[in-house]
């Protein structure tokens, strides 16, 4: 059992366990939520593990639903066990074993979360020999850059966006000139395309973790 701004997160499926650094920019993140004056703050957590990003969201903003997605079956389980552990109410979140966003097509959110896999397999010698040995390498590895699910998740994630929308997202230091070719290559559409046709343009900035590294991205549509 850890902590996680102040919920209870159970580990006992062995899901990928939540660092410092993601709580840290989470609560950073959380603040932008607040100030979204409305009813009803539709959120996603997606990539969720433990569901610690969505379960912490839910917690903090009483006008917040959640869906969570994963892919993995262990990850499902063990968010369900953590909601029922904060006691937050059913009517307040759904989840879906999704391949991204297979399971949800159709829905938009005011801000989507995501931590996903981005340790780079040609950089496998830099990762502590206990993470590898405890963590689920389906929940560390994406690919020989490390960007595999983060290029399939910018290339879906704005149409489940609602105009003026979120997008909060964890990432390698390492990985920043990488991110940043692939997002200004989508924020400037071909021009010969019409106007209609043309996706909206992102907005984006890197932010630093508590150890002034590069480590989590935030883009507003």
């Amino acid at each position: 059992m850890i902590k996680f701004l102040k919920c209870k997160i159970e580990l006992s499926k062995k899901v990928f366990k939540p660092r410092i650094e993601t709580e840290y920019w989470v609560g950073k993140a959380i603040k932008d939520v607040r100030m979204l004056k409305c009813s009803n703050v539709r959120v996603l957590d997606v990539f969720a593990g433990t569901g610690c990003i969505g379960i912490a969201i839910l917690k903090n903003i009483k006008n917040a639903n959640v869906d969570f997605v994963d892919i993995s079956k262990e990850a499902i389980e063990q968010i369900k066990i953590n909601l029922k552990l904060n006691k937050i109410e059913q009517k307040r979140y759904e989840i879906f074993q999704s391949n991204l966003f297979e399971k949800i097509k159709g829905r938009k959110y005011n801000f989507i979360f995501a931590n996903p896999p981005y340790v780079a397999l040609n950089r496998i010698g830099e990762v502590q020999k206990e993470v590898l040995k405890k963590e689920p390498s389906q929940a560390l590895f994406a690919g020989k850059d490390g960007l595999f699910w983060i290029k399939k998740f910018f290339f879906q994630t704005k149409r489940y966006l609602k105009r003026g929308g979120k997008i909060f997202m964890e990432f390698d230091p390492k990985q920043k000139v990488g991110i940043k070719k692939i997002l200004k290559k989508d924020s400037n559409p071909p021009t010969t395309l019409p106007s209609k046709a043309r996706a909206p343009k992102l907005k984006f900035e890197f932010k630093k973790d508590q150890f002034k590294k590069f480590r989590w991205l935030k883009i507003t549509i």
